[in-house]
């Protein structure tokens, strides 16, 4: 069966259906369709990650066309608030989707999600082919067998059917209206319950076990290496600085500079929005950390004391970094 982009779907006469609006048509592009809760918690996970082209909030599942947020709410048409993803499989691959969709839901929760009650805030995995099915299937039969969670894994898997864009208002929610989502997501429960279920002590157990002393105390503890005295502060060759668990790439040697400081000083990230940066309070200070987004772990703190015109010094412990240089690059 072909993806949702590939196929084109059109309408009984011949148009294209509303439903399947906003599809691109390049080849190489697929779809995935999650529903998580609300779907205003469902975009920022995704998007402006590398190879995913789209994130549209929606609604899908139900028996009706064209049905509005109130509708939804209702509880009488049958959808779901949804998100869709148009990405790209050869750089951020679906089995990659579905970790990063289990990680922000409670897969046990039949009734909805958190704070918000009804079938419209069910969670599922709505597959557009047979393969993205066998990898969804897969998926959540790993994840009960990991025992992360006591109860029964509920999350549906089922066929992708009509896909209707939610209201202008609802998209990019995170971004349109930041300080009403951030108080939301805050309240409704979300993230305690993450991070109850995804940084466990057997998680840390598991990398201590994995990680050199040095590096679980700089990935996970957030400690700085000692300077002059580690892997990269003096590396020259061109190539790529990669999340040491992960492989995600997060420099460039174009951008790293001598800082005199004795650790791997960059002017920029790779671009690939695969750093983030948190506040982290300390030693009567606020410093700027620097985490790696999919993984977690820690890199280093951000300073202001950097070449160019933004004096952006991206200090990082090689710890936290593996090297691949431009020859052994694919």
């Amino acid at each position: 069966m072909q993806s949702e982009a590939e196929r084109g779907i059109t309408d009984q006469q011949g148009q294209k259906d509303p439903a399947y609006a906003g599809l691109p048509s390049k080849p190489g592009f697929d779809t995935a369709i999650f529903a998580g809760g609300c779907f205003w918690c469902m975009v920022s996970p995704f998007d402006e990650l590398p190879g995913i082209v789209s994130v549209v909030s929606g609604y899908t599942g139900g028996h009706t066309e064209n049905p509005t947020y109130d509708e939804v709410a209702s509880e009488t048409t049958g959808h779901a608030e949804a998100v869709r993803i148009v990405f790209e499989p050869e750089i951020f691959p679906y089995k990659r989707l579905l970790e990063l969709f289990w990680q922000q839901i409670d897969p046990t929760d039949a009734g909805g999600q958190f704070q918000d009650r009804g079938a419209s805030y069910r969670t599922a995995i709505f597959t557009s082919n047979d393969q993205q099915r066998k990898e969804a299937e897969a998926s959540k039969r790993d994840l009960q067998k990991s025992g992360r969670f006591k109860s029964k894994i509920v999350t549906e898997i089922t066929e992708a059917g009509p896909f209707y864009p939610a209201e202008e208002e609802h998209q990019d929610y995170y971004k349109r209206s930041f300080g009403h989502y951030r108080l939301y997501r805050q309240h409704s429960g979300r993230d305690t319950f993450i991070h109850e279920h995804w940084d466990t002590d057997r998680d840390r157990e598991r990398l201590r076990q994995q990680l050199t002393e040095t590096e679980y105390n700089v990935m996970i503890r957030g400690d700085m290496e000692t300077a002059f005295d580690n892997a990269y502060w003096n590396e020259t060759r061109p190539g790529t600085y990669v999340d040491r668990l992960s492989g995600d790439p997060l420099f460039d040697a174009a951008d790293k500079y001598d800082a005199g400081d004795g650790w791997p000083a960059f002017s920029k990230t790779s671009g690939s929005r695969l750093v983030k940066r948190e506040a982290a309070l300390g030693s009567n200070t606020v410093r700027t950390a620097l985490v790696s987004r999919l993984t977690g772990i820690k890199l280093g703190y951000l300073l202001y004391d950097g070449p160019g015109d933004e004096r952006l010094h991206y200090r990082v412990n090689s710890a936290a970094l593996r090297f691949v240089p431009q020859d052994e690059m694919e």
